[in-house]
């Protein structure tokens, strides 16, 4: 197996990363992934800004504007966001808890290629006919009513996806509980690994949900049900809650991982613990808990009458404790610490402003009276990108600081990295901020243009030129990224010099077996303690011996293939094209046989034995 350090081919490369299961090289398919899908939904993102620039603009026309804002909520929410998370777990969740892996590691293969699949064909949609055009949430009423393929691509492509992140979370699920290294017991688990664990909870129960909806709202479209057509004795108002019992979960299944990379930046650049540990861990548990009872916050505007308003006001305002003990935690572990401002350490110090104020507004739409005012105007787009980028993608780019040496073993350039922060940061702002006086002065969401003489225009103008400011922050992460991947300077296990977790305790980047012997964790901070000591590395748990590795498999990709090609057949069925059900056949057989060869299959991996260890051991110290 040593020839793993050999430098391979681009052929021989694809073909390694096509059947991998190794989660390390499927937490880089996730960010390659999920990074591509950010810059599709980012040059979506640019022309509604470009198109809202002035009144009366017709830079796109109307049909195309709602194509295009329903294609960059959807895609920045299902196919960027959720996947950059994914790949931060896969990488650094398995290192955190002393795993060799994750508890199903063919399963985790397979929950990725289902998830890019799924993006793949909701993305072709631009091309066969109009993307779909009902809103980011496809509410049943527009959806019922939209012509040609474009809601079936939705609804098709996030089925797939949708069934690949749900048995991502089960694998994360199985592997905290299951897997972690002896000693590491739950109160010792670093922030992210909980945060992982509950935010993969969360998806358990709030996928479902928009599984079911989806399926109703597929029996409508292309079979000729009526579960959401009133005339028939439907009700539109279910998708809402369908939706909406996933969608406000899946704030927080995006959230809390954010808030596990702010947990570990705040201790390794403050040098000292996180303070309140068990506090945070409380409040990371209340949040996924009470993110189940808010979900009809969105629908205040509905009817649905005082008693349901005044519930659902009062839990969405009983949320912002839990979040508030976080804030608090973080401001205190910095607190008389050694703070050193790298880039990760900016865009945690820029997260706590920038995520209050998203949390601030978020207090005033919980209150039902209120929001009969702000909903559906531009206030509550300042509000939902406060939170999602001024946490989630503030997250994203400072965890791809953080752990971009653990991942590749060289550091990104920290003179580029701080020009990118400064300018997201302050084109951040720019856009957001003034669309909450935008809202206040009564501009509606949605629209594709504005009449002139309302006051919208300078407000409008400003947003328009911070969007370019983010724009160009992203250009320069990715020179950044493309410099230090050419001059490919190798850094230690532990590059930043303070890192308290497991993950630093091994080499950058990490063997493909993680741990050569499993480590003993003897309290919170494990590699700390074991530094303060004065040791090199983790003490092992158990004496050196054969690892069990999982075999490569190409059945994952050809079990999501299928689905894609089925899908197509599905969606131009209803069409009543020639073609279309033996391409449906064709698909559903591919996945099946897949699924039948790995059932069979007398699959038992290999083992990686104790003289080529002790060999490797030999040729690094030599």
């Amino acid at each position: 197996m040593s020839t793993n350090a050999q430098k391979k081919g681009f052929g021989r490369t694809l073909w390694d990363f096509l059947t991998t299961v190794d989660h390390k090289k499927i937490a880089i398919l996730y960010l390659i992934a999920g990074g591509f899908f950010f810059l599709i939904g980012g040059i979506e993102a640019m022309m509604i800004r470009i198109q809202l620039a002035v009144p009366n603009n017709d830079f796109v026309s109307a049909g195309l504007y709602n194509e295009i804002m329903t294609m960059h909520g959807t895609t920045m929410i299902f196919l960027a966001a959720m996947p950059l998370v994914f790949g931060f777990m896969n990488a650094v969740m398995p290192l955190q808890i002393g795993a060799r892996d994750v508890s199903f590691p063919f399963v985790n293969s397979l929950g990725f290629w289902l998830f890019f699949f799924g993006g793949i064909f909701l993305n072709l949609s631009w091309f066969l006919g109009g993307a779909p055009d009902a809103g980011w949430t496809s509410y049943a009423s527009l959806t019922m009513a939209s012509k040609g393929h474009g809601v079936d691509f939705y609804i098709l492509g996030l089925s797939i996806s949708g069934i690949g992140t749900l048995i991502g979370g089960i694998n994360f699920l199985a592997t905290i509980i299951n897997m972690r290294a002896p000693g590491m017991t739950y109160m010792r688990m670093p922030l992210f690994t909980w945060t992982t664990f509950v935010t993969s909870a969360l998806i358990l129960f709030a996928f479902p949900p928009l599984t079911v909806g989806l399926v109703l709202m597929m029996f409508d479209r292309l079979f000729g049900a009526h579960f959401f057509d009133v005339a028939f004795g439907g009700n539109t108002i279910i998708w809402e809650h369908f939706f909406w019992i996933f969608g406000h979960p899946e704030v927080y299944i995006l959230i809390l991982p954010a808030f596990g990379i702010f947990s570990e930046i705040f201790p390794i650049f403050s040098r000292k613990r996180l303070f309140g540990y068990s506090s945070m861990v409380f409040a990371t548990v209340l949040i996924g808990f009470l993110g189940f009872m808010v979900w009809a916050h969105h629908m205040f505007t509905d009817g649905l009458g005082p008693v349901a308003n005044a519930i659902f006001a009062v839990a969405t305002m009983a949320i912002g404790i839990p979040t508030g003990i976080k804030i608090f935690n973080w401001l205190l572990t910095m607190w008389g610490g050694s703070v050193k401002f790298t880039t990760p350490m900016h865009y945690a110090v820029a997260f706590i402003p920038s995520f209050v104020a998203g949390g601030v507004t978020g207090v005033m739409l919980a209150s039902a009276a209120a929001d009969y005012q702000y909903h559906d105007t531009y206030f509550v787009v300042a509000h939902f990108h406060y939170v999602i980028v001024g946490g989630v993608v503030f997250a994203v780019l400072a965890g791809t600081h953080l752990y971009w040496p653990k991942m590749f073993g060289t550091m990104l350039n920290e003179v580029l990295g701080k020009i990118t922060f400064w300018l997201f940061l302050i084109g951040f702002h720019l856009t957001f901020f003034v669309q909450h006086f935008l809202g206040l002065m009564g501009m509606p969401r949605r629209v594709f243009t504005y009449l002139p003489g309302q006051g919208f225009e300078t407000a409008n103008m400003v947003s328009s030129i911070g969007a370019f400011f983010m724009a160009a922050g992203v250009i320069i992460l990715l020179i950044n990224v493309v410099i230090t991947s050419v001059k490919n300077q190798k850094v230690g296990n532990d590059p930043w010099g303070d890192g308290r977790t497991l993950e630093w305790s091994i080499s950058s980047p990490p063997p493909y077996y993680n741990f050569k012997q499993l480590p003993l964790v003897r309290g919170l901070d494990a590699f700390w303690l074991e530094k303060m000591e004065g040791k090199k590395g983790m003490t092992p748990a158990e004496p050196l011996g054969d690892i069990h590795m999982p075999n490569s498999s190409f059945i994952p990709f050809m079990i999501a293939l299928g689905l894609f090609i089925a899908a197509f057949g599905a969606m131009y069925h209803a069409d009543h094209k020639p073609w279309a059900l033996p391409v449906l056949i064709i698909g559903l057989a591919v996945t099946l046989l897949s699924m039948l060869t790995r059932s069979v299959k007398d699959d038992h991996g290999y083992h990686i034995h104790k003289e080529e260890l002790m060999e490797e051991e030999k040729g690094v110290k030599a």
